[in-house]
């Protein structure tokens, strides 16, 4: 049975996660060139990179929660179930062909400097990078982004609504509109862009035989709100949960544009997750709600996320 959450422990739950963390025309056939005239060979696969491979990224890539533990300072939660490691063995990386630096709560700025975390200090991410590397995953971007901080706004904004019964559908996103009626999130979603172009660029001079695919964040929220009343509630407004799976998937445009500026590879975790948010039945979603499984975090990937996301990598990253 699935428990209705109230409103306000939802918006305790949420507060303390703030701080953490025109279309191209037909191809033609194949064997045939485009004017259709001769055949030609087909492209050789490109082999998977051998590693050395190193991951990169915040708490969705660390694996936060997930046992078994991995190295590195317990703060930083990273775990030897998550994507990158499960995409590493699935290479069959020898162990010293794998390093896994990401950690919760990181950001662009925790890429190239020392990150505190409880249990010790994160070195600067990129410093793991060199020119025998040759596969580097990034993960990150949504603690730029300030996207919990903007999920516990709108909760805060809820729980309001609830207790004044305010009007309006979507308080949240209405607190985040200019009189002009532009966002105001729109700036700092610039910014992730600039930021995730600068480390990829570094990226790409500490290790330039490296292949740089960059992981987006897949769906927390169903495509319709009224499928997260079983486990929401009335915490959040109908229109503010649209607003928020708006947000998130304007992230993840900005991160593939991004990669796209740089010549990497966006890997694309939304379009598989669909249908397995954090408002789907207890066997199929990939991110735990706000009051989630015993021993996982709320709204972060769970086991099964992780390796629908480690799928989608490999799916990338071997062209299968």
């Amino acid at each position: 049975m699935t428990r209705r959450l109230p409103g306000p422990v939802l918006l305790v739950v949420l507060l303390a996660l703030a701080g953490c963390s025109g279309a191209p025309g037909p191809a033609p056939a194949a064997g045939r060139s485009a004017a259709g005239s001769a055949p030609t060979p087909a492209p050789s696969p490109t082999p998977p990179p051998s590693g050395p491979y190193v991951a990169l990224g915040d708490s969705y890539t660390s694996g936060l929660q997930l046992e078994p533990a991995g190295g590195g300072p317990a703060g930083c939660g990273r775990s030897t179930v998550n994507y990158p490691s499960l995409v590493a063995r699935s290479l069959k990386l020898d162990p010293a062909q794998f390093t896994d630096v990401s950690c919760s709560s990181a950001t662009t700025a925790d890429l190239t400097g020392a990150q505190r975390v409880t249990g010790g200090t994160n070195p600067p991410q990129l410093d793991a990078l060199n020119e025998r590397t040759r596969l580097v995953t990034v993960g990150i971007g949504g603690n730029d982004a300030q996207f919990m901080k903007v999920v516990a706004k709108c909760a805060e904004e809820g729980v309001l609504k609830a207790v004044t019964a305010a009007s309006g559908d979507a308080p949240c996103k209405e607190s985040y509109t200019a009189p002009d009626g532009s966002s105001r999130l729109s700036g700092v979603l610039d910014a992730v862009g600039v930021r995730l172009g600068s480390v990829l660029r570094e990226v790409g001079r500490r290790a330039p035989q490296a292949r740089v695919y960059v992981v987006g964040y897949p769906a927390l929220l169903p495509a319709d709100p009224a499928a997260c009343g079983p486990v929401l509630g009335q915490a959040v407004a109908a229109g503010d949960l649209a607003f928020l799976a708006e947000q998130e998937q304007r992230l993840n445009a900005v991160l593939s544009a991004g990669a796209a500026a740089a010549h990497a590879v966006f890997v694309d975790t939304y379009a598989p997750s669909r249908g397995h948010d954090m408002c789907a039945g207890p066997e199929q979603r990939w991110v735990e709600p706000p009051l989630p499984a015993a021993g996982r975090a709320p709204l972060h990937p769970n086991a099964a996320g992780q390796q629908g996301m480690a799928a989608a990598v490999l799916a990338a990253v071997t062209g299968r």
